[in-house]
């Protein structure tokens, strides 16, 4: 199971000033048809194509009639949905029988699932519960097989999915649902398709260099390397083609393209905001790559933070993991009350990560016995070249 810390990135350094209005908030009225329809669209069904959705508790209930209708609407074949155990669990509950019954039920998961050829990961369900983790036993599986198994991750409810901007605060949860729900239903993917492809064939002609007004200084090349291109198409025909896992798994909303780079490549420096190191601040943080490994950390405050739990994260915690390039406008950092919206994959955000890139087809991997670190850090300000041609200035896609 993966760990993710989360860097964030500020546009303008600022006071926070509240201003506080008396109207009333309009709330979002979700589109229950629409949404399922898109999710079911993107998969691309044929005939007999078995669907499974994997749902919390509670959560988007009134949308899973609408996907199991859709479903079969186009020729696919419903399995119903498979409950994960309710979160937060009894304060009573042992921690250790949980964890027991997790690793026991992942197996018999899998044997449930062998004819399942899709299911959509419902908000609130995670990589972290054993019956997605069964689904994605299948998925490491068709990397050989090519069979075209493929996930939805439909779950932008969590937590982690928005970021905020220092001395801004987050929109509220209807805000928040709003701008999602127009970036799944309005995106063209078409138009997301072509530029990412664009993107990906750049990276294999030259050397990318990524800058920024505060330090950064930092140029890779990708190689051969496969791109994870996340344009929402989660078709079969597409899915079998995939070198690596995360092929497998498509994110609705889409706009990201994903590469681990040839880690002896890395060379440079990344400068940071202020940001979270170990649950500490830090001020003023530069790391120096060599080699696509942390040589150096400088910092005006907190380096020992930096340390700290770099030191926890094990070797992979030292290593540049992948770089992620927002496309989609939809997701954009709005000019007005920004934030970060889905994970980065806004036109413009880059994303520069650490620790284990397994999961991309790079080779740093965790220590045996250790959880998977990833931090991903989010940039809103960086100018990204690729060999001759800027795809971003400062934060702008171009």
């Amino acid at each position: 199971m993966r760990r993710a810390v989360f860097t964030i990135v500020p546009l303008i350094m600022m006071p926070i000033v509240l201003a506080v209005t008396l109207t009333a908030q309009p709330r979002l009225t979700f589109d229950y048809h629409a949404i399922a329809k898109r999710l079911v669209r993107q998969l691309g069904l044929k005939p007999g194509e078995r669907v499974l959705s994997i749902a919390h508790p509670g959560v988007f209930d009134d949308l899973i009639p609408y996907i199991r209708y859709e479903v079969m609407r186009a020729g696919g074949v419903d399995l119903g949905v498979v409950e994960v155990l309710r979160e937060p669990v009894p304060e009573s509950f042992d921690a250790a029988v949980l964890q027991k019954g997790a690793r026991e039920s992942r197996a018999y998961y899998k044997a449930m699932f062998r004819d399942v050829d899709a299911a959509i990961m419902m908000p609130g369900a995670s990589t972290a519960h054993p019956a997605y983790q069964a689904m994605q036993d299948w998925l490491k599986d068709d990397l050989t097989e090519h069979r075209g198994r493929r996930t939805i991750h439909f779950h932008w409810v969590e937590n982690g999915s928005a970021y905020p901007i220092a001395g801004q605060p987050l929109p509220s949860r209807p805000e928040m649902d709003a701008h999602y729900q127009r970036a799944l239903l309005q995106t063209d993917y078409q138009a997301l398709g072509e530029i990412e492809r664009r993107f990906a064939a750049a990276l294999k002609t030259g050397e990318v260099h990524i800058t920024s007004p505060s330090g950064t200084d930092l140029r890779f090349r990708a190689g051969d390397r496969p791109a994870n291109l996340q344009d929402g198409d989660a078709s079969a025909a597409r899915t079998a083609q995939g070198r690596v896992l995360v092929d497998h798994e498509i994110e609705l909303p889409a706009g990201v393209v994903r590469i681990a780079p040839i880690e002896d490549s890395v060379e440079g420096v990344i400068a940071f905001p202020p940001s979270q190191w170990d649950g500490r601040p830090v001020e003023g943080l530069k790391l120096r790559f060599s080699k696509g490994r942390v040589v150096e950390i400088t910092a005006a405050s907190g380096k020992d933070a930096v340390e700290a739990e770099l030191q926890k994260a094990g070797t992979a915690g030292r290593a540049f993991r992948e770089i992620g390039l927002g496309f989609n406008p939809l997701l954009a950092v709005p000019q007005r009350a920004p934030w970060i919206p889905y994970y980065g994959y806004g036109a413009g955000v880059v994303r520069l990560s650490l620790g284990d890139n397994t999961e991309l087809g790079g080779q740093v991997a965790a220590e045996r016995g250790q959880p998977a670190y990833v931090r991903w850090n989010f940039f809103t300000d960086l100018t990204v070249t690729v060999g001759a041609t800027t795809w971003v200035r400062n934060g702008t896609l171009q």
